[in-house]
């Protein structure tokens, strides 16, 4: 078979086609276009796992309505800075879109990003004076200073009447809202990014091609095997340097690389479903993004929300995600994923995560147990008078949490998404779920800060990074009015409300 074994050269290689890969192709391309690029995706299309449109909460992240993101200390205060962080990344990301569009080499924003308001909903004494706290800590920052909060239950109504219809008017509820809120098809955003990407000279896509294998050699450079899937031809690839951004399938990726930096790495895959609404008048009734409190346990992809998209050119209503479990690390990946995946470095980590949120367990075993009238009268805690026929399941994508050793060495799940790299640059991967795709610009930034260090430092990558994104080495949260001038041009490129 050696024999008839293809072999090839690149500078770079990126291993799968979602929005990460899409996004660092276009930052190094930008930064140094005579680059030789090659990027590998085992499926026959784009964007199709993780960044889906199906698959992703398509949020446009930016920490408005997003409990989570703002945890509660016993003390009853409140922390902002993983939402402030957020925000920050998410300004960041709409900055390179609008670049890509002045330029014209991403057409169309309207295709992949919406204006949608982000609201935050609660009910219950404690729920409605968390809230109200909350509120108060972000607005006295300047990039939530648009955040409104009312308890006035005709004001709620004018907000979300899908919501409050049918409401108990007894009951203590009350709201934030961002108007400034946005929905982004990250599905469409890929494939329009990619589409111009495999358009520049030295950068070629090859879909349905599997990566079997990655070893690095003496000189630094890396060899990867890979399999045609549909010839079964076999492959050779020699680069310099690889990303791996193949969403839940990055972690079987990092094992097979074999490097000390992502030992006692593991994974806890968690599925997911939606309830999405069939009925085009109830569609019609709702315009926003309307996040609630998670339960207790529940994983942050679980946040419950009554959520409007933008779907394929056509306005879309879901509710959920309901969480569930599978051995699966990607939507169209095996059983055998998460069972291949435990190694001996990785084992007790997996273990002592595991003893550790057993909450978490119990919440996923609650709700893989669940019938549909359990989802039904779900959904009936934020739309009151859903209707059964109304609304039908449909299967969401997979995520994998990140398993990792913590400060004495043993093991938590973190929720967050991370970047990890070789010391010498030449690999690096992303593991981790939200807030994921809304801040991948700020993500791959980052990583080619680490891995391209004496090129990134240089004047030439500096004034071409500050063109793409005008506000970088600057805090836009201390710089009201950069934010500002920054988030209005923003809005008329991308053609935002």
């Amino acid at each position: 078979m050696s024999d008839t074994t293809i072999r090839s050269n690149s500078d770079v290689v990126l291993i799968g086609a979602g929005i990460m890969s899409a996004t660092l192709g276009l930052i190094l391309k930008e930064l140094q276009p005579d680059l030789k690029i090659d990027i590998y995706e085992r499926l026959d299309i784009a964007a199709a796992e993780s960044s889906d449109a199906w698959n992703n909460a398509g949020t446009g992240h930016s920490a408005f309505c997003e409990l989570n993101y703002t945890p509660e200390g016993p003390d009853g205060t409140i922390n902002p800075n993983k939402a402030i962080s957020i925000a920050e990344q998410y300004e960041v990301s709409r900055q390179f879109w609008s670049y890509l569009v002045q330029e014209g080499k991403v057409q169309s924003p309207e295709d992949f990003i919406k204006s949608v308001p982000h609201i935050s909903f609660v009910w219950g004494d404690a729920n409605v004076a968390f809230l109200k706290n909350r509120f108060e800590v972000l607005q006295s920052n300047p990039l939530f200073a648009e955040m409104i909060f009312s308890t006035d239950t005709s004001e709620l109504q004018k907000w979300m009447p899908l919501v409050m219809e049918g409401r108990n008017p007894e009951e203590k509820v009350a709201a934030t809202s961002m108007k400034i809120g946005t929905d982004v098809n990250f599905g469409t955003l890929t494939r329009n990014m990619l589409d111009y990407l495999t358009k520049l000279d030295n950068v070629t896509i090859h879909y349905s091609h599997e990566v079997k294998k990655l070893k690095q050699r003496e000189d630094k450079s890396w060899r990867i095997k890979i399999t045609d899937l549909v010839s079964n031809q076999k492959k050779k690839v020699y680069t310099k340097f690889v990303f791996i951004g193949a969403g839940g399938g990055s972690l079987p990726l990092l094992e097979k690389a074999n490097v000390p930096e992502g030992k006692g790495y593991g994974g806890f895959p968690v599925s997911g479903q939606w309830l999405k609404c069939t009925n085009p008048e109830v569609i019609a009734k709702h315009q926003a993004k309307v996040y609630g409190k998670a339960s207790v346990g529940a994983p942050p992809m679980s946040v419950p929300h009554v959520d409007t998209r933008m779907i394929d050119g056509e306005k879309a209503l879901l509710f959920g995600p309901f969480a569930g479990f599978s051995t699966r690390f990607l939507k169209n990946g095996s059983y055998s994923d998460l069972p291949l995946s435990i190694k001996p470095d990785n084992v007790i980590p997996m273990i002592v995560a595991g003893y550790k949120n057993i909450p978490l367990t119990k919440y996923l075993i609650e709700q893989v147990r669940q019938s549909p009238k359990d989802r039904i009268n779900a959904l009936r805690e934020y739309v009151p008078g859903a209707r059964t026929k109304d609304w039908k399941l449909e299967r969401a994508g997979q995520r994998v949490q990140v398993i990792k050793r913590d400060e004495e060495l043993i093991g938590k799940l973190e929720f967050g998404t991370e970047i990890i790299n070789t010391n010498d640059g030449t690999l690096a991967v992303l593991l981790g779920a939200s807030p994921g795709a809304s801040t991948a610009v700020s993500i791959m930034v980052e990583l080619v800060s680490k891995c391209f260090p004496e090129q990134f430092n240089s004047p030439e990558w500096q004034e071409k990074v500050k063109a793409m994104i005008p506000s970088f080495g600057l805090a836009l949260n201390e710089n009201p009015e950069l934010l500002a001038s920054l988030r209005n041009k923003t809005a008329e490129v991308l053609k935002l409300k």
